[in-house]
């Protein structure tokens, strides 16, 4: 019966067994599509190789996961771990004793030192980050760029100059997508979480996300102007505004790679290597495109260059001996190349073998991260859902679409009054 009301609760339901004999059971919930989650069983099936005893009971919950586990938690029937990405609802679950401490029960030395700090709340340990991506790239149409000998910029000055040297040159600078369906806007927060990060600086970034400053304080109000600079002048996007606001984030960069090119660069994660290469089949990694860092803003003030980092930590609402071995074996090297040769993805494990990376560019974003001293999370997942998945995103769109600035963030500094008072 037990089994019977999991299926009922989860969309889709896998149990992995290695073994017909009796066993103890995992339950792991995550939301990853097709190909990752075809990626994620060959890392169950890898664990349960090791740990012969161990049942491990898959739940794919696509939509609405958030509210989905909030049900289940209030019902006492969590799983028994989750990967996903929103780290202000890890610190909430730490906060209440939903998840367990992991301090004392695993070692994370072996996870990259960019992205072991994401784990602590209240400086103790309660989650291993995954599966990671870098935010601070900028993707960019190499054989283009060699043919009209432009150089991948070190600033945001240079970025500038470069895009006016693009448009004095009949050409486009920047491919821009905000379009996500019901999420849209969230690829221009991320445009401001770099800029914040980089103009502002790790400190004052930290409170912003905590709305120890408001919206309304003029770091913020920078970094909206700088991502205006680029996104409201009709020469730099290709579209203009309104194209930015209507063209899907997933279909954006394929305006690199038309005949000729409508556009050079666009600033994405390195998740989107996989429609660049779905979209425009025949393409060369490290030949037809590449990648550089997103440049720094003010070096003076940020010194070295931060980065800005997505993707998934795992949390744990059970404490069995069995539930924390699956989860250490999450960020295991051996786990992680699994993911590696299987999607051509970034990995968390600093032991990582590097050969692994036989994408050039892929290669790149290893040793970016790899390198890193100072990252910081994607800000809208750290905050309050009414305003990181809300206000913030619909206040990119309204100001993208032409409403004035000091009008989108009082709107969102309301919204974030409310929001951070009822946490």
């Amino acid at each position: 019966m037990k089994r019977f009301l999991r299926f009922l609760a989860a969309i889709n339901f896998t149990i992995f067994s290695a073994t017909s004999a009796p066993a103890s059971e995992v339950t792991v919930m995550h939301g990853w599509p097709a190909q990752q989650g075809a990626a994620f069983e060959k890392i169950v099936r890898a664990f349960m190789h090791e740990h012969p005893g161990v049942e491990v009971i898959v739940e794919v919950v696509g939509r609405d996961r958030p509210a989905f586990l909030a049900t289940r938690l209030a019902a006492g029937n969590p799983p028994d771990l989750t990967p996903h990405p929103w780290l202000g609802r890890q610190t909430e679950w730490a906060q209440n004793n939903q998840i367990v401490c992991l301090d004392g029960l695993v070692d994370p030395s072996e996870l990259l030192d960019a992205l072991r700090p994401f784990g602590y709340v209240d400086g103790k340990l309660y989650g291993l980050f995954v599966f990671p991506n870098i935010k601070s790239l900028v993707w960019y149409n190499k054989g283009q760029f060699a043919r009209k000998r432009y150089r991948p910029p070190v600033s945001w000055d240079a970025m500038i100059a470069l895009s006016d040297k693009i448009v004095a040159d009949g050409g486009t600078p920047w491919a821009i997508g905000l379009e996500s369906g019901a999420a849209s806007g969230w690829p221009g927060s991320d445009w401001i979480e770099d800029i914040m990060l980089r103009a502002a600086g790790p400190q004052l970034y930290d409170k912003w996300v905590q709305h120890e400053i408001p919206w309304t304080h003029p770091s913020v109000r920078r970094a909206f102007q700088y991502f205006g600079q680029i996104v409201l002048n009709p020469d730099y996007v290709f579209g203009g505004p309104t194209g930015a606001l209507t063209t899907n984030f997933g279909d954006s960069p394929s305006a690199l790679f038309t005949q000729p090119p409508r556009a050079l660069m666009h600033r994405q994660a390195t998740f989107i290597q996989g429609f660049i290469r779905t979209q425009n089949r025949g393409l060369v990694a490290g030949k037809d495109y590449d990648i550089f860092p997103f440049p720094p803003i003010d070096p003076s003030a940020v010194e070295p260059v931060p980065i800005l980092v997505g993707g998934d930590v795992v949390n744990c609402f059970a404490r069995r001996p069995e539930v924390i071995e699956f989860a250490k074996f999450l960020i295991s090297k051996e786990a992680q190349e699994i993911w590696i040769k299987e999607l051509g993805e970034l990995s968390s494990n600093k032991r990582t073998n590097p050969a692994l990376f036989t994408n050039p560019v892929t290669r790149k974003a290893w040793d970016i991260l790899s390198d890193a001293t100072i990252s910081r999370y994607d800000a809208s997942d750290m905050m309050p859902g009414a305003v990181g998945t809300g206000s913030f995103w619909s206040g990119v769109l309204d100001f993208v679409s032409g409403i004035p600035l000091n009008r989108v963030l009082e709107k969102i500094e309301e919204s974030a009054q409310d929001a951070y008072s009822s946490n």
